[in-house]
């Protein structure tokens, strides 16, 4: 997540200082937080759902309203963007995981 926040900054030649990098993630990683919390999600940390699906939407939705709460800006394209990008890296490496356990499962 903090990689997203850097390379975006970055092209939107925003600042690469630590400091620009953390104001602009830390309402996403407050809303991660509040996720996993919501589900609970050391019973099952790899699972899609919920623990999966409690990150995305909780880094998401929560970061987004924590970033409005905070008077930063939320342009439709970025919340699309967002969304996408949370949802590839949150749930996006729980899939590989379900697909290689699933393979290793199976074979003879």
């Amino acid at each position: 997540m903090v990689a997203f926040v850097a390379i975006g900054r970055h092209t939107h030649h925003d600042g690469d200082s630590a400091a620009g990098i953390w104001q602009t993630a830390w309402p996403f990683l407050a809303g991660l937080a509040i996720g996993l919390t919501v589900v609970r999600y050391w019973r099952r940390p790899t699972a899609i759902r919920p623990a999966g699906l409690g990150a995305w939407l909780g880094a998401a939705a929560a970061g987004m309203a924590i970033r409005v709460a905070a008077g930063q800006g939320t342009a439709v394209a970025f919340v699309a963007v967002a969304l996408a990008f949370l949802g590839l890296f949150l749930l996006g490496w729980r899939c590989v995981a379900l697909v290689f356990s699933h393979l290793r499962n199976t074979s003879p």
